[in-house]
Protein backbone atom coordinates (compact mmCIF):
# COMPACT_ATOMS: atom_id res chain seq x y z
CA UNK A 1 0.00 0.00 0.00
CA UNK A 2 1.38 3.81 -0.69
CA UNK A 3 2.03 5.53 2.07
CA UNK A 4 -0.62 7.45 2.92
CA UNK A 5 -4.39 7.21 1.61
CA UNK A 6 -4.75 9.65 -1.23
CA UNK A 7 -8.53 9.95 -1.48
CA UNK A 8 -9.51 11.14 -5.25
CA UNK A 9 -12.66 10.99 -6.52
CA UNK A 10 -12.97 10.56 -9.61
CA UNK A 11 -15.68 12.69 -11.81
CA UNK A 12 -17.55 10.02 -13.52
CA UNK A 13 -21.32 9.20 -13.95
CA UNK A 14 -22.61 6.53 -12.61
CA UNK A 15 -26.40 5.97 -13.49
CA UNK A 16 -28.16 3.97 -10.73
CA UNK A 17 -31.74 3.15 -11.16
CA UNK A 18 -33.59 2.99 -7.29
CA UNK A 19 -36.44 0.23 -8.31
CA UNK A 20 -39.79 1.43 -5.50
CA UNK A 21 -38.20 0.57 -2.10
CA UNK A 22 -39.10 -0.34 1.03
CA UNK A 23 -39.77 -2.18 3.54
CA UNK A 24 -40.09 -3.01 7.22
CA UNK A 25 -40.76 -2.97 10.95
CA UNK A 26 -42.95 -4.31 14.00
CA UNK A 27 -41.74 -4.02 16.99
CA UNK A 28 -41.91 -6.89 19.37
CA UNK A 29 -42.48 -9.37 16.77
CA UNK A 30 -41.77 -13.15 16.12
CA UNK A 31 -38.47 -14.43 14.13
CA UNK A 32 -37.86 -13.59 10.65
CA UNK A 33 -38.35 -16.62 8.76
CA UNK A 34 -36.01 -17.99 5.82
CA UNK A 35 -38.35 -18.19 2.43
CA UNK A 36 -41.66 -16.80 3.96
CA UNK A 37 -43.82 -16.18 0.90
CA UNK A 38 -46.74 -13.72 0.87
CA UNK A 39 -49.30 -13.55 -1.61
CA UNK A 40 -50.20 -9.94 -1.67
CA UNK A 41 -53.42 -8.95 -3.30
CA UNK A 42 -53.07 -5.52 -4.25
CA UNK A 43 -50.97 -4.01 -6.56
CA UNK A 44 -47.56 -2.97 -4.92
CA UNK A 45 -46.74 0.35 -6.15
CA UNK A 46 -43.80 1.46 -8.05
CA UNK A 47 -41.28 4.28 -6.93
CA UNK A 48 -39.89 6.71 -9.11
CA UNK A 49 -36.14 5.76 -9.88
CA UNK A 50 -33.60 7.32 -8.42
CA UNK A 51 -31.89 10.16 -10.06
CA UNK A 52 -28.35 9.59 -11.91
CA UNK A 53 -25.17 9.90 -9.39
CA UNK A 54 -22.00 11.39 -11.08
CA UNK A 55 -20.07 11.69 -7.91
CA UNK A 56 -18.20 14.62 -8.47
CA UNK A 57 -15.67 15.33 -5.34
CA UNK A 58 -17.07 17.69 -2.85
CA UNK A 59 -14.96 18.43 0.55
CA UNK A 60 -15.67 20.46 3.42
CA UNK A 61 -12.95 22.59 5.61
CA UNK A 62 -13.11 20.44 8.89
CA UNK A 63 -14.07 17.08 9.87
CA UNK A 64 -16.93 18.51 12.65
CA UNK A 65 -18.89 21.90 13.39
CA UNK A 66 -20.21 23.45 16.34
CA UNK A 67 -23.89 24.47 15.86
CA UNK A 68 -24.15 27.31 14.17
CA UNK A 69 -20.49 27.71 12.92
CA UNK A 70 -20.48 27.98 9.01
CA UNK A 71 -18.98 25.63 6.63
CA UNK A 72 -16.84 26.42 3.70
CA UNK A 73 -17.78 23.62 0.40
CA UNK A 74 -15.58 22.90 -2.28
CA UNK A 75 -16.71 21.03 -5.63
CA UNK A 76 -14.38 19.53 -7.87
CA UNK A 77 -15.82 19.00 -11.56
CA UNK A 78 -18.04 20.73 -14.26
CA UNK A 79 -21.92 20.92 -13.53
CA UNK A 80 -24.03 22.44 -15.58
CA UNK A 81 -25.79 25.57 -14.54
CA UNK A 82 -28.29 26.37 -12.72
CA UNK A 83 -27.59 23.91 -10.32
CA UNK A 84 -28.50 23.86 -6.48
CA UNK A 85 -27.67 22.43 -2.78
CA UNK A 86 -29.82 21.18 -0.45
CA UNK A 87 -28.97 20.45 3.03
CA UNK A 88 -31.29 17.14 4.96
CA UNK A 89 -30.96 16.12 8.05
CA UNK A 90 -32.44 12.18 8.01
CA UNK A 91 -35.41 12.89 5.00
CA UNK A 92 -36.39 16.47 6.25
CA UNK A 93 -35.20 19.22 4.20
CA UNK A 94 -33.24 22.23 6.05
CA UNK A 95 -32.02 24.37 2.81
CA UNK A 96 -32.49 24.48 -0.58
CA UNK A 97 -30.11 26.74 -2.45
CA UNK A 98 -29.17 28.25 -5.91
CA UNK A 99 -25.37 27.31 -6.22
CA UNK A 100 -23.00 30.12 -7.12
CA UNK A 101 -19.56 28.47 -8.56
CA UNK A 102 -18.06 25.64 -7.02
CA UNK A 103 -17.00 27.26 -3.36
CA UNK A 104 -19.73 28.21 -1.26
CA UNK A 105 -20.40 28.21 3.02
CA UNK A 106 -23.69 27.10 5.01
CA UNK A 107 -24.24 28.57 8.50
CA UNK A 108 -25.17 25.13 10.42
CA UNK A 109 -28.39 25.01 12.48
CA UNK A 110 -28.56 25.88 16.76
CA UNK A 111 -28.87 22.08 17.29
CA UNK A 112 -26.29 20.47 18.65
CA UNK A 113 -25.21 16.09 17.78
CA UNK A 114 -26.73 16.46 14.09
CA UNK A 115 -25.67 14.91 10.98
CA UNK A 116 -26.99 16.48 7.99
CA UNK A 117 -26.36 15.48 4.15
CA UNK A 118 -25.61 18.19 1.85
CA UNK A 119 -26.40 17.44 -1.90
CA UNK A 120 -25.02 19.37 -5.07
CA UNK A 121 -28.24 18.63 -7.76
CA UNK A 122 -29.32 20.18 -11.23
CA UNK A 123 -31.54 19.43 -14.01
CA UNK A 124 -30.53 17.76 -17.08
CA UNK A 125 -32.78 16.53 -19.80
CA UNK A 126 -35.47 17.22 -17.89
CA UNK A 127 -34.38 14.84 -15.03
CA UNK A 128 -33.12 15.48 -11.69
CA UNK A 129 -29.30 14.23 -11.47
CA UNK A 130 -27.43 14.77 -8.22
CA UNK A 131 -23.95 15.87 -9.16
CA UNK A 132 -22.15 14.91 -5.41
CA UNK A 133 -22.74 14.37 -1.89
CA UNK A 134 -21.33 14.66 1.55
CA UNK A 135 -21.81 14.50 5.27
CA UNK A 136 -21.84 17.60 7.66
CA UNK A 137 -21.02 16.55 11.59
CA UNK A 138 -22.75 19.38 13.96
CA UNK A 139 -21.49 18.20 17.24
CA UNK A 140 -20.01 20.11 20.19
CA UNK A 141 -18.51 17.22 21.82
CA UNK A 142 -16.36 14.78 19.21
CA UNK A 143 -16.50 12.16 21.40
CA UNK A 144 -20.52 12.55 21.03
CA UNK A 145 -19.80 10.59 17.51
CA UNK A 146 -16.20 9.92 17.60
CA UNK A 147 -14.49 8.90 14.41
CA UNK A 148 -10.67 7.28 15.23
CA UNK A 149 -8.04 7.38 12.27
CA UNK A 150 -4.38 6.69 13.25
CA UNK A 151 -1.11 8.07 12.04
CA UNK A 152 2.31 6.03 12.64
CA UNK A 153 5.53 7.36 10.55
CA UNK A 154 6.84 10.68 12.60
CA UNK A 155 9.84 10.65 10.30
CA UNK A 156 11.09 13.15 8.14
CA UNK A 157 7.23 14.42 6.61
CA UNK A 158 7.51 17.61 5.05
CA UNK A 159 4.39 19.90 5.56
CA UNK A 160 2.65 19.13 2.33
CA UNK A 161 2.71 15.72 3.05
CA UNK A 162 1.35 16.26 6.07
CA UNK A 163 -1.53 18.68 4.96
CA UNK A 164 -2.26 15.69 2.50
CA UNK A 165 -2.72 13.17 4.98
CA UNK A 166 -5.00 15.24 7.18
CA UNK A 167 -6.89 16.55 4.42
CA UNK A 168 -7.35 13.07 3.59
CA UNK A 169 -8.69 12.06 6.82
CA UNK A 170 -10.96 15.21 6.59
CA UNK A 171 -12.81 13.38 3.84
CA UNK A 172 -13.66 10.54 5.93
CA UNK A 173 -14.50 12.82 8.83
CA UNK A 174 -12.18 11.52 11.24
CA UNK A 175 -12.68 13.68 14.27
CA UNK A 176 -9.87 11.88 16.24
CA UNK A 177 -6.61 10.73 15.56
CA UNK A 178 -4.74 7.97 17.48
CA UNK A 179 -0.61 8.93 17.29
CA UNK A 180 0.97 5.34 17.10
CA UNK A 181 4.36 4.96 18.45
CA UNK A 182 5.82 8.35 18.37
CA UNK A 183 7.57 7.94 21.43
CA UNK A 184 10.47 7.26 22.18
CA UNK A 185 10.52 4.66 25.82
CA UNK A 186 7.15 3.65 26.71
CA UNK A 187 8.06 4.59 30.46
CA UNK A 188 9.68 8.31 29.23
CA UNK A 189 8.00 8.95 25.71
CA UNK A 190 9.26 12.32 25.21
CA UNK A 191 13.31 12.79 26.13
CA UNK A 192 14.62 16.09 27.30
CA UNK A 193 17.39 17.40 27.29
CA UNK A 194 18.40 20.69 28.80
CA UNK A 195 14.34 20.86 30.51
CA UNK A 196 13.63 21.13 26.73
CA UNK A 197 12.24 18.34 23.80
CA UNK A 198 15.12 16.79 22.11
CA UNK A 199 14.98 17.23 18.29
CA UNK A 200 14.73 13.56 17.31
CA UNK A 201 14.33 9.77 19.05
CA UNK A 202 13.44 6.59 18.02
CA UNK A 203 10.44 4.81 19.18
CA UNK A 204 10.62 0.82 19.83
CA UNK A 205 10.42 -0.31 16.61
CA UNK A 206 14.16 1.78 16.06
CA UNK A 207 12.58 4.25 13.23
CA UNK A 208 13.19 7.81 13.38
CA UNK A 209 10.65 10.10 15.13
CA UNK A 210 11.45 13.76 14.67
CA UNK A 211 9.44 16.82 17.02
CA UNK A 212 8.70 18.91 14.55
CA UNK A 213 6.93 16.27 12.42
CA UNK A 214 5.06 15.59 15.46
CA UNK A 215 4.18 19.32 15.76
CA UNK A 216 3.04 19.33 12.27
CA UNK A 217 0.83 16.93 12.67
CA UNK A 218 -1.22 18.10 15.30
CA UNK A 219 -0.95 21.63 14.11
CA UNK A 220 -2.75 20.89 11.23
CA UNK A 221 -5.17 18.37 12.86
CA UNK A 222 -6.53 21.04 14.90
CA UNK A 223 -6.63 23.03 11.88
CA UNK A 224 -9.48 20.35 10.90
CA UNK A 225 -10.85 20.56 14.35
CA UNK A 226 -9.53 16.75 14.46
CA UNK A 227 -8.33 16.06 18.36
CA UNK A 228 -4.91 14.57 18.65
CA UNK A 229 -4.44 11.54 21.14
CA UNK A 230 -1.52 10.39 22.16
CA UNK A 231 -0.70 6.55 22.60
CA UNK A 232 1.00 5.18 25.24
CA UNK A 233 0.50 1.76 27.48
CA UNK A 234 -0.33 2.11 30.74
CA UNK A 235 1.82 -0.23 32.07
CA UNK A 236 4.81 -0.71 29.71
CA UNK A 237 8.65 -0.10 30.58
CA UNK A 238 12.23 -0.76 28.76
CA UNK A 239 15.06 -2.09 30.26
CA UNK A 240 17.27 -0.86 32.60
CA UNK A 241 13.90 1.74 33.61
CA UNK A 242 15.44 1.14 37.11
CA UNK A 243 18.05 3.95 35.64
CA UNK A 244 15.06 6.77 34.86
CA UNK A 245 13.78 5.99 38.46
CA UNK A 246 11.57 3.26 37.60
CA UNK A 247 10.77 0.89 41.13
CA UNK A 248 11.06 -2.79 40.56
CA UNK A 249 8.38 -3.10 43.26
CA UNK A 250 6.24 -1.70 41.06
CA UNK A 251 6.19 -4.20 37.97
CA UNK A 252 3.99 -7.19 37.46
CA UNK A 253 5.44 -10.76 38.07
CA UNK A 254 4.64 -14.21 37.10
CA UNK A 255 5.20 -15.60 40.63
CA UNK A 256 4.29 -14.40 43.93
CA UNK A 257 8.05 -14.33 45.34
CA UNK A 258 8.73 -11.31 42.97
CA UNK A 259 11.36 -13.33 40.94
CA UNK A 260 9.84 -13.08 37.15
CA UNK A 261 8.85 -9.99 35.78
CA UNK A 262 6.11 -10.04 33.31
CA UNK A 263 7.21 -9.16 29.88
CA UNK A 264 6.57 -8.84 26.28
CA UNK A 265 9.33 -10.19 24.56
CA UNK A 266 10.20 -8.40 21.29
CA UNK A 267 13.46 -9.05 19.07
CA UNK A 268 15.52 -7.41 16.42
CA UNK A 269 14.37 -4.69 15.41
CA UNK A 270 12.92 -3.52 18.06
CA UNK A 271 14.94 -2.21 20.88
CA UNK A 272 14.17 -3.53 23.78
CA UNK A 273 11.30 -6.13 25.26
CA UNK A 274 8.41 -4.55 26.98
CA UNK A 275 8.56 -4.96 30.54
CA UNK A 276 5.09 -4.64 32.82
CA UNK A 277 4.13 -2.31 35.79
CA UNK A 278 0.88 -3.03 37.64
CA UNK A 279 -1.46 -0.17 36.88
CA UNK A 280 -2.73 0.19 40.39
CA UNK A 281 0.25 1.09 41.72
CA UNK A 282 0.02 4.42 43.31
CA UNK A 283 4.22 5.07 42.94
CA UNK A 284 3.94 3.63 39.02
CA UNK A 285 0.68 6.01 38.36
CA UNK A 286 2.58 9.05 39.42
CA UNK A 287 5.65 8.35 37.69
CA UNK A 288 3.54 8.23 34.33
CA UNK A 289 1.52 10.99 35.48
CA UNK A 290 4.68 13.13 35.99
CA UNK A 291 6.32 11.78 32.54
CA UNK A 292 2.52 12.56 30.71
CA UNK A 293 2.39 16.06 32.17
CA UNK A 294 6.10 16.73 30.10
CA UNK A 295 4.17 15.46 26.85
CA UNK A 296 1.21 18.05 27.63
CA UNK A 297 3.55 20.81 28.56
CA UNK A 298 5.62 20.63 25.14
CA UNK A 299 3.27 19.22 22.67
CA UNK A 300 -0.37 20.36 22.48
CA UNK A 301 -2.01 16.94 22.36
CA UNK A 302 -5.73 16.67 23.20
CA UNK A 303 -5.94 13.51 25.07
CA UNK A 304 -4.34 10.17 26.07
CA UNK A 305 -5.00 7.02 24.02
CA UNK A 306 -4.40 4.00 27.01
CA UNK A 307 -2.92 0.91 25.32
CA UNK A 308 -2.63 -2.68 26.71
CA UNK A 309 -1.77 -6.25 25.88
CA UNK A 310 -5.17 -8.46 26.86
CA UNK A 311 -5.36 -10.98 29.73
CA UNK A 312 -1.70 -12.10 31.22
CA UNK A 313 -3.32 -15.27 32.84
CA UNK A 314 -2.60 -15.34 36.37
CA UNK A 315 -0.09 -12.57 37.37
CA UNK A 316 1.05 -11.24 40.96
CA UNK A 317 2.08 -7.74 42.45
CA UNK A 318 5.60 -7.59 44.23
CA UNK A 319 4.58 -8.35 47.79
CA UNK A 320 2.91 -11.53 46.21
CA UNK A 321 -0.69 -10.82 46.17
CA UNK A 322 -2.43 -11.59 42.97
CA UNK A 323 -3.22 -9.07 40.83
CA UNK A 324 -6.56 -8.85 39.36
CA UNK A 325 -5.00 -7.13 36.49
CA UNK A 326 -8.78 -6.46 34.67
CA UNK A 327 -9.98 -4.30 37.81
CA UNK A 328 -6.31 -2.34 37.94
CA UNK A 329 -7.14 -0.61 34.79
CA UNK A 330 -9.98 1.47 36.61
CA UNK A 331 -8.06 3.52 39.33
CA UNK A 332 -5.31 4.45 36.64
CA UNK A 333 -7.79 5.97 34.53
CA UNK A 334 -9.32 7.65 37.14
CA UNK A 335 -5.83 9.29 38.34
CA UNK A 336 -5.28 10.22 34.80
CA UNK A 337 -8.42 12.10 34.67
CA UNK A 338 -8.20 13.97 38.36
CA UNK A 339 -4.77 15.21 37.02
CA UNK A 340 -5.81 16.41 33.69
CA UNK A 341 -9.49 17.28 34.13
CA UNK A 342 -9.57 19.05 30.67
CA UNK A 343 -8.02 16.17 28.72
CA UNK A 344 -9.84 13.32 26.70
CA UNK A 345 -9.40 9.96 27.34
CA UNK A 346 -9.69 6.30 25.96
CA UNK A 347 -8.35 2.67 26.43
CA UNK A 348 -8.44 -0.29 24.65
CA UNK A 349 -10.17 -3.31 25.98
CA UNK A 350 -8.20 -5.98 24.21
CA UNK A 351 -10.77 -8.55 22.77
CA UNK A 352 -12.93 -7.17 25.64
CA UNK A 353 -10.46 -7.43 28.27
CA UNK A 354 -11.53 -5.29 31.51
CA UNK A 355 -14.21 -3.43 29.50
CA UNK A 356 -16.32 -4.08 32.31
CA UNK A 357 -14.07 -1.87 34.50
CA UNK A 358 -12.99 0.77 31.67
CA UNK A 359 -17.18 1.23 30.46
CA UNK A 360 -17.58 2.41 34.15
CA UNK A 361 -14.64 4.45 34.45
CA UNK A 362 -14.56 8.20 33.11
CA UNK A 363 -13.41 7.62 29.33
CA UNK A 364 -15.20 9.84 27.03
CA UNK A 365 -15.61 6.56 24.42
CA UNK A 366 -14.97 2.88 24.24
CA UNK A 367 -12.68 1.13 22.03
CA UNK A 368 -12.17 -2.33 21.52
CA UNK A 369 -9.52 -4.77 19.19
CA UNK A 370 -10.99 -7.70 18.11
CA UNK A 371 -9.41 -11.03 17.72
CA UNK A 372 -10.58 -14.68 17.90
CA UNK A 373 -12.83 -16.07 18.96
CA UNK A 374 -14.82 -12.92 17.87
CA UNK A 375 -14.27 -14.00 14.60
CA UNK A 376 -17.85 -13.96 12.53
CA UNK A 377 -20.06 -10.71 11.81
CA UNK A 378 -22.04 -11.68 14.50
CA UNK A 379 -19.55 -11.00 16.94
CA UNK A 380 -18.50 -7.52 15.80
CA UNK A 381 -22.25 -7.01 16.55
CA UNK A 382 -22.38 -8.37 19.62
CA UNK A 383 -18.95 -6.57 21.28
CA UNK A 384 -21.06 -3.53 20.21
CA UNK A 385 -24.14 -4.26 21.85
CA UNK A 386 -21.99 -5.94 25.13
CA UNK A 387 -20.52 -2.44 25.21
CA UNK A 388 -23.55 -0.39 25.12
CA UNK A 389 -24.55 -2.62 27.91
CA UNK A 390 -21.66 -1.70 29.92
CA UNK A 391 -21.84 1.68 29.67
CA UNK A 392 -25.46 2.07 30.01
CA UNK A 393 -25.57 3.50 26.49
CA UNK A 394 -24.00 6.53 27.54
CA UNK A 395 -20.65 6.22 25.67
CA UNK A 396 -19.86 5.23 21.90
CA UNK A 397 -17.65 2.88 20.66
CA UNK A 398 -14.73 1.90 18.38
CA UNK A 399 -13.87 -1.78 16.78
CA UNK A 400 -9.91 -1.91 15.72
CA UNK A 401 -10.94 -4.96 13.50
CA UNK A 402 -8.17 -5.51 10.98
CA UNK A 403 -9.79 -7.02 7.52
CA UNK A 404 -7.48 -8.90 5.36
CA UNK A 405 -4.73 -9.98 7.79
CA UNK A 406 -2.99 -13.33 6.53
CA UNK A 407 -3.40 -11.49 2.78
CA UNK A 408 -1.24 -8.55 3.64
CA UNK A 409 1.60 -10.69 3.64
CA UNK A 410 2.10 -10.47 0.47
CA UNK A 411 1.77 -6.86 -1.02
CA UNK A 412 -1.87 -7.11 -2.66
CA UNK A 413 -5.14 -4.85 -2.52
CA UNK A 414 -7.72 -5.44 0.24
CA UNK A 415 -10.63 -7.36 -0.94
CA UNK A 416 -13.63 -4.62 -1.33
CA UNK A 417 -15.95 -7.11 0.00
CA UNK A 418 -14.25 -8.17 3.36
CA UNK A 419 -14.06 -4.20 4.06
CA UNK A 420 -17.68 -3.17 3.25
CA UNK A 421 -19.36 -5.97 4.67
CA UNK A 422 -17.00 -5.22 7.73
CA UNK A 423 -17.99 -1.53 7.68
CA UNK A 424 -21.74 -2.12 7.09
CA UNK A 425 -22.36 -4.43 9.76
CA UNK A 426 -19.89 -2.53 12.12
CA UNK A 427 -21.79 1.13 10.92
CA UNK A 428 -25.76 -0.74 11.24
CA UNK A 429 -24.82 -1.62 14.66
CA UNK A 430 -24.01 2.04 15.95
CA UNK A 431 -19.73 1.49 16.41
CA UNK A 432 -17.35 3.10 13.95
CA UNK A 433 -14.04 1.37 12.60
CA UNK A 434 -10.18 2.16 13.26
CA UNK A 435 -9.05 1.59 10.05
CA UNK A 436 -7.60 4.81 8.04
CA UNK A 437 -4.66 6.52 8.91
CA UNK A 438 -1.52 7.19 6.37
CA UNK A 439 -2.25 3.98 4.43
CA UNK A 440 -5.34 1.62 5.57
CA UNK A 441 -4.62 -1.13 8.55
CA UNK A 442 -4.43 -4.93 8.23
CA UNK A 443 -2.03 -5.65 11.50
CA UNK A 444 -1.95 -4.57 14.83
CA UNK A 445 1.71 -3.02 14.18
CA UNK A 446 0.02 0.17 12.53
CA UNK A 447 3.32 1.19 10.29
CA UNK A 448 2.51 -2.17 8.19
CA UNK A 449 1.33 -0.86 4.84
CA UNK A 450 1.71 -4.39 2.81
CA UNK A 451 -1.71 -3.77 1.49
CA UNK A 452 -3.37 -1.09 -1.13
CA UNK A 453 -6.46 0.58 -1.32
CA UNK A 454 -8.20 0.10 -4.67
CA UNK A 455 -9.11 3.46 -6.12
CA UNK A 456 -12.90 1.90 -6.41
CA UNK A 457 -12.68 1.08 -2.63
CA UNK A 458 -11.66 4.51 -1.62
CA UNK A 459 -14.57 5.74 -3.26
CA UNK A 460 -16.64 3.10 -1.62
CA UNK A 461 -15.68 3.88 1.02
CA UNK A 462 -16.02 7.74 1.19
CA UNK A 463 -19.97 7.03 0.67
CA UNK A 464 -20.19 4.76 3.49
CA UNK A 465 -18.20 7.21 5.82
CA UNK A 466 -20.40 10.06 4.73
CA UNK A 467 -23.56 7.59 5.42
CA UNK A 468 -22.37 6.97 8.92
CA UNK A 469 -22.33 10.76 9.35
CA UNK A 470 -25.39 11.45 7.82
CA UNK A 471 -27.46 9.70 9.57
CA UNK A 472 -25.71 9.48 12.93
CA UNK A 473 -28.92 10.25 14.88
CA UNK A 474 -30.40 6.83 13.63
CA UNK A 475 -27.22 4.96 13.52
CA UNK A 476 -25.54 6.04 16.66
CA UNK A 477 -28.00 7.97 19.25
CA UNK A 478 -29.83 5.29 21.20
CA UNK A 479 -32.35 3.22 20.24
CA UNK A 480 -33.15 -0.74 20.56
CA UNK A 481 -33.08 -3.15 18.38
CA UNK A 482 -35.49 -5.44 18.07
CA UNK A 483 -36.50 -8.70 15.65
CA UNK A 484 -38.18 -8.26 12.26
CA UNK A 485 -40.66 -10.23 9.92
CA UNK A 486 -41.01 -9.83 7.06
CA UNK A 487 -41.95 -11.76 3.86
CA UNK A 488 -41.17 -12.20 0.43
CA UNK A 489 -43.71 -11.51 -2.11
CA UNK A 490 -41.69 -12.59 -5.00
CA UNK A 491 -38.56 -15.42 -5.44
CA UNK A 492 -36.64 -12.04 -6.43
CA UNK A 493 -34.82 -12.19 -2.48
CA UNK A 494 -34.70 -14.20 0.67
CA UNK A 495 -34.48 -13.42 4.06
CA UNK A 496 -32.86 -13.83 7.27
CA UNK A 497 -33.46 -12.11 10.67
CA UNK A 498 -29.90 -11.28 12.48
CA UNK A 499 -27.58 -13.11 12.50
CA UNK A 500 -26.16 -13.56 9.08
CA UNK A 501 -26.35 -16.36 7.16
CA UNK A 502 -24.72 -17.20 3.85
CA UNK A 503 -27.61 -16.90 0.89
CA UNK A 504 -30.01 -14.68 2.39
CA UNK A 505 -30.34 -11.02 2.95
CA UNK A 506 -29.98 -9.99 6.80
CA UNK A 507 -32.45 -7.98 8.64
CA UNK A 508 -31.98 -6.16 11.64
CA UNK A 509 -34.48 -3.63 13.11
CA UNK A 510 -34.23 -0.62 15.57
CA UNK A 511 -36.48 1.48 17.35
CA UNK A 512 -35.03 5.08 17.14
CA UNK A 513 -37.89 7.66 19.03
CA UNK A 514 -40.46 7.52 16.46
CA UNK A 515 -39.17 5.75 13.68
CA UNK A 516 -38.52 1.97 12.93
CA UNK A 517 -35.05 1.57 10.99
CA UNK A 518 -34.52 -1.81 9.38
CA UNK A 519 -31.07 -2.46 8.09
CA UNK A 520 -30.90 -5.22 5.47
CA UNK A 521 -27.30 -6.20 4.74
CA UNK A 522 -27.07 -8.44 1.06
CA UNK A 523 -25.09 -11.84 2.64
CA UNK A 524 -26.56 -13.58 -0.33
CA UNK A 525 -23.21 -14.55 -2.61
CA UNK A 526 -21.12 -14.74 0.74
CA UNK A 527 -18.42 -17.06 0.90
CA UNK A 528 -17.28 -16.75 4.27
CA UNK A 529 -18.86 -15.41 7.41
CA UNK A 530 -15.82 -14.37 8.94
CA UNK A 531 -15.31 -10.52 8.96
CA UNK A 532 -11.49 -10.76 9.09
CA UNK A 533 -11.44 -12.82 5.72
CA UNK A 534 -8.07 -13.49 6.20
CA UNK A 535 -7.76 -14.41 2.84
CA UNK A 536 -9.21 -12.07 0.92
CA UNK A 537 -11.88 -14.60 -1.12
CA UNK A 538 -15.56 -12.90 0.24
CA UNK A 539 -17.52 -12.09 -2.50
CA UNK A 540 -18.74 -8.81 -3.88
CA UNK A 541 -22.85 -9.46 -3.51
CA UNK A 542 -24.90 -9.00 -6.67
CA UNK A 543 -27.25 -6.33 -7.09
CA UNK A 544 -30.60 -6.87 -7.01
CA UNK A 545 -33.33 -4.90 -8.30
CA UNK A 546 -36.94 -4.69 -7.96
CA UNK A 547 -37.85 -7.22 -5.48
CA UNK A 548 -41.24 -6.99 -3.62
CA UNK A 549 -41.93 -7.61 0.28
CA UNK A 550 -44.88 -7.17 2.91
CA UNK A 551 -44.78 -6.89 6.67
CA UNK A 552 -46.98 -6.30 9.47
CA UNK A 553 -47.30 -2.61 11.04
CA UNK A 554 -50.11 -1.35 13.72
CA UNK A 555 -51.00 2.13 13.43
CA UNK A 556 -50.64 5.07 10.74
CA UNK A 557 -47.30 5.49 9.07
CA UNK A 558 -46.39 9.11 8.18
CA UNK A 559 -43.71 8.12 5.37
CA UNK A 560 -41.33 5.61 4.71
CA UNK A 561 -37.90 6.04 2.75
CA UNK A 562 -34.62 4.83 2.30
CA UNK A 563 -31.09 5.57 1.85
CA UNK A 564 -27.78 3.15 1.12
CA UNK A 565 -24.33 3.87 1.18
CA UNK A 566 -23.94 2.28 -1.97
CA UNK A 567 -26.74 4.17 -4.12
CA UNK A 568 -26.99 7.80 -5.56
CA UNK A 569 -24.21 8.95 -2.57
CA UNK A 570 -26.44 8.10 0.33
CA UNK A 571 -29.10 10.45 -0.65
CA UNK A 572 -32.41 9.43 1.08
CA UNK A 573 -35.81 9.02 -0.89
CA UNK A 574 -39.47 8.74 0.04
CA UNK A 575 -41.26 5.56 -1.05
CA UNK A 576 -44.44 4.76 -2.00
CA UNK A 577 -46.17 1.40 -0.81
CA UNK A 578 -49.16 -0.28 -0.74
CA UNK A 579 -51.04 -0.82 3.30
CA UNK A 580 -53.96 -3.07 3.49
CA UNK A 581 -55.15 -3.21 7.43
CA UNK A 582 -51.76 -4.15 8.90
CA UNK A 583 -50.04 -5.00 6.01
CA UNK A 584 -47.74 -2.86 4.20
CA UNK A 585 -45.97 -4.17 0.85
CA UNK A 586 -43.40 -2.66 -0.75
CA UNK A 587 -40.72 -3.10 -3.28
CA UNK A 588 -37.64 -3.08 -2.40
CA UNK A 589 -34.85 -0.99 -3.67
CA UNK A 590 -31.45 -1.97 -5.52
CA UNK A 591 -29.66 -3.16 -2.85
CA UNK A 592 -25.81 -4.09 -3.43
CA UNK A 593 -24.24 -4.32 0.40
CA UNK A 594 -26.39 -2.49 2.63
CA UNK A 595 -30.10 -0.31 2.86
CA UNK A 596 -31.14 1.23 5.72
CA UNK A 597 -35.34 2.12 5.61
CA UNK A 598 -36.92 4.12 8.03
CA UNK A 599 -40.84 3.93 9.01
CA UNK A 600 -41.90 7.47 10.54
Amino acid sequence: MSDHLKIKIVSKFLTVYWKPLILIAALALSFCKKDTKDDSSGSVPENIQAPAFYNLALETDKACYNPGEEVSFTLNGQINQPARVRYKTLNTLIDDLVLAGTSWKWKTPAKDFKGYLAEVYGMENDKEVIYATIAVDVSSDWTKFPRYGFLSNFGAVDDAKIQEVIADLNRYHINGIQFYDWHNKHHKPLPMSGGIPEASWKDIGNRNVYLNTVKNYIQAAHGRNMKTMFYNLLYGAWDNSQADGVDREWHIFTDNTHTNLDFLPLSNPFLSNIYLLDPSNSGWQQYLMAQNEIVYNNLDFDGYHIDQLGDRGNRFTYNGSYLNLAQSFGSFIEVNKSIFPDKFSVMNAVNQYGQQTIAQSTVNFLYTEVWSPFDTYKDLASIIKQNNLLSGGTKNQILAAYVNYELSNSREYFNEASVLFADAVIFAFGGAHLELGEHMLSREYFPFDNLKVSEKLKTSMISYYDFMVAYQNLLRDGGDFFNVNLHQIDSKIKFAEWPETSGFISVLGKQVGNRKVIHLINFTASTTMSWCDNSGVQAVPPLISGATLSFTHQGEINEIWVASPDIAGGSSQKLQYLKEGNKVSIEIPSLKYWNMIVIE
